[in-house]
Parts: C-alpha cells; structure tokens; sequence
C-alpha cells in the first residue's frame, strides 16, 4: 500500500470520495473545511448524477474506511434517507446518530432536539445549515438559536454532513454539540408527482421536475399539504413550500441559484400536566387551552460558486432570507385565572451574509500540508421581536417588543499535514466577534432595557489521527480537542429589569464558552461493515433550562457532560443496509441548585440506541424499518422525578409498479406505543383548577408537576409516485 501523501489530486470545495478529490460530486462542501477532509467525509450521494473529471490518483483513497478527522462525523447519502419513514421533515436529522427528533407542541413550530445529554430545546446548541444558509435564529422570540426545518423538502436532499464537537475551525456559533450540513441535488433527470394521504387528514402533494441544457440545470419543485393530526382540537395544519434551484458547471467549478418560499399556519395543542389526564379533565389527546398555534413564513435567496486552480481551490456562497413568526401558546395552561395564560411571540427579521474561503495545498516539501483561510459574515436585522399578553390570539398587554440588530463575524484559519504514512495533524484557529443593538419599542417595565453588547472569542482547535493499521480490517484512532461558543440572546446581554414586572436582573454574557475534548476510532471489522466508536467531554460556561412553568428557557450555572458513543454501518448484501448506534451520557451542573440541591440537567437524555434497517435490492419491493429508544431522563435537579423510557418503530414498505410508478405505506408507531414524546417538570393550573383555586391556581401560582405531550398513535399513510 502506498504512503499517505505520496501522490495528490487538486483539491477545492463540494468534493466526494474518501480522498478521491473531485472525482464526484459532494454538494456538501463546507466553508472552512480542508478540502481533503471533505473530500473523504463527504462521498457522493447516489442519487446525484453530475460527475467531475479525475485529475490525478491519491493513495489514500485504498483506506476502506475513507478518511475523517474525529471519529464521530459522517456523511448520510440520499439513498440512505429514502427509505426512512418520516413523520415529520426534520427526522431527517435522525440520521445523525444519537440525535432525538420529538414535538411539545404544533408541527408548524420548530422541533425539539435532544444530542449528547443536551436538551437542544429549538436549536440553541447544534448548528444547522441548508444549502449553506444559516437555519438557527439569534435572538428570536421563542428562543435563541430557534431552528425551523419544516420547510425543507427530504426528496430533494442530495445528503447530510455532520459532525459533533467543537473541533473544526469552520464551526461557529451554536454548533457546541455538532453541526449538520443539508444539501439539495444538484440535478434532477425526469420529473414525478407524489401524492400522499393518511389517516387524520393527512394529505401531501409534491411535484418536482428538472430540466438539463448543456452544463445547466433547472430544478423546480412546489410541495403543499396538510395534517389534523390525533388531537381533540384538529391542528389544522396548512403548509405550502417551492424551491427553484439553478445550477452550472460541477460542484467543484461552478455555480448554484436557489430561491425558496415556505409558509405555515396550524393550531397547536401544547403539552398539559399529566394529571389533567389521568383525572379525565381532558382526554390523552386533548388541550388545556383552545387556539394555540400560529403563522410562519420562510422567503430565501441563496447563491453559491466555487472554482479549482492549479495551485488551491475556493468557494464562496451569499444568502438573504426573510423570516416571520406568529406563535401563539399558553404552557402554563390557566394560573392567572379564567382567561388563560396564552401569549404571542412574534418575530420579523432580515438576515443576509456569506461566506467565502481558499486552500492552498504545499506538496511534499511542506508535508502535503493543505491550508484553508475563509471568511464569515452574518447580518440578523429583527423589525421586531415582541412579547404579548393575548386571548384567544388578541393582544391585551404589550410585554415587551424590540428591534434588534445583531452583526456576526468569523474568521478561520486550519492546517492539516500528513507527517508520516500513519499520522496526520489537523490545527486550527477561529475568531468570532458578536455585537447587537437593542432599542426597545414596548412594555411598561421594558423601555428601560436595551443598548449595545458585544463580544469576541478566539477558539483554538487540534486533531491528531493514526492509522490506518491493519487491525481488525483498516483502523484509524483519533484524538480531538477544541474551544467553541453559543451566543446569548441580546435582549438578555441588555437587561435591567424584568419586563414582566420591573425587578432588577443581572445581564448575561453575550457568548458562552464551550471546551470539548474527544479520543476515538474507526474501523472495518468486516468488509461489509463500519464501526465508530468515540468517548466525549463537553464543559459550558452557562446552561439553558427549560422552566416549565413560563415556557421559557434562562440561563443556569456552568456543566459538564461526558459520553460514549458507538456506531455501525452494515450492508449484508447489495441493497440492503443496517445502521445501528448507541449512546451514553451523563450531564450535571457543576454547582447544586441553591433551591434543591441537585446538579443533575433537566431534560439530558442519557441513554438512546437506534437500528434502521433499509432493503432496496433493485428489484420492484423496498422498504425500510428504524426503531428508537430513549432511556428515562431527569426532569428536574433532584433526580427524583424522571420521564419514562420506551421503544418505537416506523416502518416503509413500497412495491414499484412500472419503472415510472410506485406505491409506497408509512406505518408511524408500528406497534402503537402509548408513551410520550416529550415530558417536562414545571408548574401549570387546569381550568378547574383555577376555578377552584386549588394551590392558588387563578392567582400566579401554578402547581408543580409532570407536563407531557403524549406520542401520536399508530397511523397509516400511502403514497403514490408517477414520473413523467
């Protein structure tokens, strides 16, 4: 076998294959990424069809287990998803191992996410981009780093890159516990409708089609549909979504034009304390409060290009996107009295920015090193981000509302060097700096908040790798350590008082350092199957908690989370796969909660396993099954009250009629698991309770408890699917 570095390719960004520069097309080229990790991380996706042209031969493609820089990043190819039954479109990030995709409220509002002991609540610690935009939201009315997927389209997914850890100088805010990175084809041959309806109303059109002339591509796709779902108060969802998407060249020396339009409207059903249940108040279905829900919309711009010369390669890619939020929701249920407790957040903002970035690559006299520079900017302009009283959705008090400007700037440098056959080093340095302005616009007790915050971290980062050793098939063992960061909601780093009632408050640091170290390895025990297996550590300067009993998240004391993680790829035979994980954490404040004592984190999974099997043999049945597990979690400090663990199953199975025709059925919850999809300890009133005044309910006290959203029972779903 040929030394490491002993012969090269030309490098750049969106490149596929493990070291195999350029010889395939990987949309999932990043910013700031070398471009041979890139490379090996990011194969590409079957159902991409653009190739690149070979330019030269690398040795380190002979490594079966392709090449990475921790062990605990991937990429998961559009062939892998489409077998995987979806009850929602961000389940898409369940390919990520370890990653808990759930709901506490209507499917128009952003999900909640669970990974590495973090309850992610909408986003606030996992970065994630699509098409190279920026999902997570800074300073959003609900919360910070809210990250809607809603609007994206699986079908038109090319892959998914992702990566845990703070260990690569590419990522910055909100990408403490990883980062994912979600592309769209490139190109689309043939056109096709799908048509889908279910139980509870489901229904689902999407029509997509493409057009090739010369080097260029059109895409065009409108999807829209609808779901009731199982509540006693029918959610009513209503979703429409496009995408036009132009593309020229190859990913490697091209360019991409994509614009998106989304928009949503629903009514929700919010979790409810469970005893309001269990004493038959409400059914398992039910809602404590009636018209719950919203409006949102998602209008983008996106442009990318990238370009391959003799001596490096760069990309640069500019997006604007116009955003709006209308949440409307009443957690707490009725502890003010009879009118109930809902309140709007409402959120209208512009972001814009960009990324650009070079890598040079040396040659052997500088160790083969490659280095890669690259530039960030984001621009959040907020109109308004307001917080209101309401009644059934009619504004009565004005908490606060503000306008917000918040800049962001990153600046990253990374150098990789192959030192020998069978060590390679990667360092890297990021610098980010974060201002925001706010001028507050409402609210009794708010006019006296708001001003100017910045702040600025550098955030070294160091990955060492050895291998590959003929050791149980191809083995490579990796040690990571690296500084990250999430940013603070500036309203927060702007605070005096309280805008519910004029208390003073303390003003929370704009950004919060993460430190996180890694050892790991990956291997191929057989030839058919991959393993990865990696042992973590993540300490945070500041932890974000949901508090129940507002429906609000707020900052905490410093914790640390350590973990285990082992994961498999295995493809028994040509068509079929089996993808199986396994994780273990452990999360806990590093100061005892004044008030309990405890110092365990609400909410922080610690134990999840998942298998999905896929079988796609080229003949005309396919299908695919997944299966979930979450372990009890703690719901508060203590420890003593914990959530309860179950199994679930989803299963696809589909039969092709004709080349051009097939018919597929979702069974979601195959075995109809009575369990919960999210549970949460905090305080909420019923509406006989606060009648009575049972533990003052009516009068700002809630009662103490257990707030579940219950898992939607089993239901059916079949579609059909025509090209044309």
């Amino acid at each position: 076998m040929k030394s490491r570095g002993s012969e090269r390719r030309r490098v750049g960004p969106n490149t596929g294959g493990s070291r195999d520069f350029y010889s395939r097309s990987c949309p999932l080229r990043t910013l700031l990424l070398p471009a041979a990790l890139a490379a090996a991380v990011c194969p590409a996706p079957a159902a991409e069809v653009a190739t690149l042209t070979e330019v030269k031969v690398s040795a380190a493609a002979d490594s079966p287990i392709g090449l990475a820089e921790s062990a605990s990043e991937g990429t998961v190819t559009a062939r892998q998803l489409a077998g995987r039954p979806l009850l929602r479109p961000a389940e898409v990030l369940e390919a990520v191992p370890g990653m808990i995709v759930t709901q506490h409220s209507g499917d128009g509002k952003a999900n909640q996410y669970f990974l590495r002991g973090f309850n992610l609540d909408h986003g606030s610690d996992f970065a994630t981009r699509v098409l190279g935009m920026p999902v997570n939201m800074v300073s959003h009315a609900h919360g910070q780093g809210y990250m809607d997927l809603n609007f994206i389209i699986p079908e038109l997914i090319s892959g998914v890159r992702y990566r845990k850890g703070v260990y690569a100088a590419e990522d910055g805010d909100f990408s403490t516990a990883g980062t994912a990175r979600i592309d769209y084809l490139r190109r689309l041959d043939g056109s096709f409708a799908d048509l889908a309806v279910g139980q509870h109303n489901f229904r689902r059109l999407l029509v997509a089609g493409g057009q090739t002339r010369g080097e260029y591509n059109l895409i065009g796709a409108v999807e829209v549909g609808g779901y009731d779902g199982p509540w006693e108060q029918p959610q009513h969802l209503e979703k429409a979504n496009v995408v036009l998407r132009l593309t020229g060249g190859t990913a490697a020396n091209g360019f991409a034009l994509t614009a998106m339009a989304y928009r949503a409207d629903w009514t929700a059903t919010e979790h409810v304390p469970e005893r309001a249940i269990a004493s038959g108040e409400i059914g398992r279905f039910g809602a404590l409060s009636a018209n719950d829900g919203g409006q949102t919309h998602r209008y983008s711009l996106a442009a990318d290009w990238a370009g391959t010369g003799d001596g490096g390669a760069g990309k640069a890619n500019v997006y604007l996107i116009d955003y709006g939020l209308n949440l409307f929701s009443a957690p707490s249920g009725y502890i003010n009295g009879l009118a109930g407790d809902q309140h709007e957040q409402a959120d209208q903002r512009l972001v814009w920015g960009g990324q650009a970035s070079y890598g040079w690559f040396l040659g052997p006299a500088w160790r083969d090193s490659e280095i890669t520079a690259g530039l960030e900017l984001k621009q959040s302009r907020i109109d308004k981000a307001g917080l209101y009283d309401t009644e059934n959705r009619r504004r009565t008090r004005i908490v606060r509302a503000d306008r917000i400007a918040e800049d962001a700037l990153g600046l990253a440098l990374e150098v990789r060097s192959q030192w020998t056959a069978w060590l390679r080093s990667t360092i890297g340095l990021r610098y980010d700096r974060v201002r925001a302005e706010v001028r507050p616009l409402g609210g009794a007790f708010n006019l006296g908040n708001g001003g100017s915050a910045a702040a600025g971290q550098a955030s070294p980062k160091l990955g060492l790798v050895a291998g590959p050793f003929q050791l149980a098939g191809a083995t490579e063992f990796y040690a990571n350590w690296g500084h990250g960061f999430h940013s603070n909601d500036a309203r927060g780093a702007t605070a005096r008082s309280n805008p519910q009632d004029g208390s003073p408050v303390d003003a929370v640091p704009l950004i919060v350092k993460a430190r996180g170290s890694e050892i790991g390895a990956r291997a191929m025990p057989l030839s058919a199957w991959r393993s990865s297996l990696s042992l973590w550590r993540m300490d945070l300067a500041s932890e974000l908690v949901f508090i129940g009993d507002e429906g609000v998240t707020e900052p905490k004391g410093a914790s640390r989370r350590e973990g285990i993680e082992w994961s498999n790829q295995f493809t028994p035979a040509p068509g079929w796969t089996v993808d199986a994980e396994i994780t273990r954490s452990r999360a806990r404040f590093v100061d005892a909660n004044p008030g309990n004592g405890g110092r365990r984190v609400p909410n922080a999974i610690p134990l999840t396993a998942s298998v999905s099997l896929g079988a796609d043999p080229g003949g005309p049945w396919f299908a695919g099954l997944r299966l979930r597990y979450l372990g009890a979690y703690d719901l508060e400090e203590t420890g003593q009250h914990k959530s309860t663990a179950f199994w679930m199953a989803n299963l696809k199975a589909g039969y092709r009629i004709t080349p051009k025709v097939q018919i597929s059925l979702d069974i979601l919850n195959l075995f109809d698991k009575k369990a919960n999809d999210i549970e949460y300890w905090g305080g909420a009133c019923t509406r006989s309770e606060s009648l009575a005044g049972t533990g003052g309910c009516g009068s700002g006290t809630g009662i103490d408890g257990r707030l579940v959203h219950p898992l939607e029972p089993r239901s059916l779903r079949l579609a059909l699917r025509a090209g044309f």
